[in-house]
């Protein structure tokens, strides 16, 4: 390892890593903050719906912040797979279905980042697929939010104008964790005094994985989001804001390895993503510093929050799914072609992310044939 600094700043790099600069600055603790807009709500809400500790999910988020800083050497988000975060939401995936689904697109993702492959897949997607099934997944986490709130109308109320309350002061990103910080102090107010206790991870047993057909559709609607999405869109923003090189298949063995790595141990599904990485930019984050607070920041509430899922309000957490769906939503409605999101968008909320994927592919291609078609004759 060598290190050297300049005025204000440090670099340091490890044998065969990009060299890291480090700062010591206000944004790039400002810039850790712009990262968790989703990740924690959705983090909150898996934890809460499911037999997975929320410990052991904040301490994998927590070792690769920090990993990836090192790694890349600049800000690097990572982010729940949202697709596959939303189904077990809402109950389409079982927590053994949830856990061999995320090992299952980490394996795919290894083989095509390390074969050079993704890059070639991308173009044959489609940008209005993905966005058809970010559209999709909103429309699941909506429903489930809606379904949930309703089950105590008067405290989803009081969330929603907590959440009306942030958007009407200009600070629309960060409402999400004001009405998880709202819930977050209902239930340390209802279970106590917190008190501290240090997430040990224990090795999955085999035994609780469920590779289902249902497993094998809600990965491939994953995917989907993963290429377009936590890979070539990512690689563009570092190069726009960092001028460094993240070739989408080299996020995609990351995360590819990042999910092997972490998953038999009790972390739940992640990737990259550009909206993690955008809102640690806007945030002010320009150094790999804004990772290693981050990371800090997840391994505190790991070690302090876990006793706060028992008594978090599910109604204030309906709440908290409904703005991450619209957030969501407006990525999603951004597309060149609104038609096939739409319908792609609408068959993943009616029949699952699988055959979404699959009707927005042929979709896709067929459109282009036709336009091909007409643009000749």
């Amino acid at each position: 390892m060598s290190v050297e600094g300049e005025p204000g700043t440090m670099r340091a790099s490890l044998v065969g890593w990009t060299e890291s600069r480090f700062d010591v600055a206000w944004g790039e603790v400002t810039g850790a903050v712009g990262d968790t807009v989703t990740v924690l709500p959705i983090v909150v809400a898996v934890a809460a719906l499911t037999d997975l500790s929320l410990g052991t999910l904040l301490l994998g988020f927590a070792v690769f912040q920090v990993v990836w800083g090192l790694r890349y050497g600049h800000p690097m988000s990572v982010e729940p797979m949202k697709a596959l975060a939303a189904l077990v939401i809402a109950g389409g995936l079982s927590t053994g279905e949830y856990v061999a689904a995320g090992l299952l697109a980490g394996g795919v993702l290894l083989v095509i980042g390390r074969t050079g492959t993704l890059g070639r897949l991308a173009p044959y997607v489609g940008e209005p697929v993905v966005r058809g099934i970010q559209v999709g997944v909103a429309l699941v986490l909506l429903r489930t939010g809606v379904t949930t709130g309703l089950e105590a109308p008067a405290l989803a109320a009081l969330a929603a104008v907590v959440a009306l309350g942030t958007v009407a002061l200009g600070y629309r990103e960060v409402s999400a964790l004001a009405v998880l910080g709202l819930g977050a102090s209902l239930a340390v107010a209802a279970s106590g005094p917190i008190t501290p206790r240090v997430p040990v991870p224990a090795l999955l047993d085999p035994a609780e994985l469920t590779l289902s057909r249902n497993a094998v559709d809600a990965t491939a609607g994953q995917l989907a989001m993963t290429v377009g999405n936590a890979a070539v869109a990512t690689s563009l923003l570092v190069d726009e804001y960092f001028d460094a090189d993240a070739s989408p298949d080299e996020l995609s063995t990351s995360m590819g390895a990042m999910n092997l790595l972490a998953l038999p141990f009790g972390a739940m599904p992640m990737c990259h993503g550009s909206g993690g990485l955008a809102g640690k930019y806007a945030f002010g984050a320009r150094t790999a510093t804004s990772n290693m607070v981050l990371g800090a920041i997840y391994l505190v509430l790991a070690v302090v929050a876990v006793d706060v899922v028992a008594s978090f309000p599910m109604a204030v957490l309906g709440v908290v799914l409904v703005l991450v769906a619209l957030e969501l939503g407006r990525a999603g409605v951004d597309t060149s072609d609104p038609l096939l999101t739409g319908v792609v968008g609408v068959t993943a909320l009616l029949v699952n992310v699988g055959v979404a994927f699959a009707v927005g592919v042929v979709g896709y291609h067929l459109l282009a044939r036709l336009r091909t078609a007409d643009a000749t004759s």
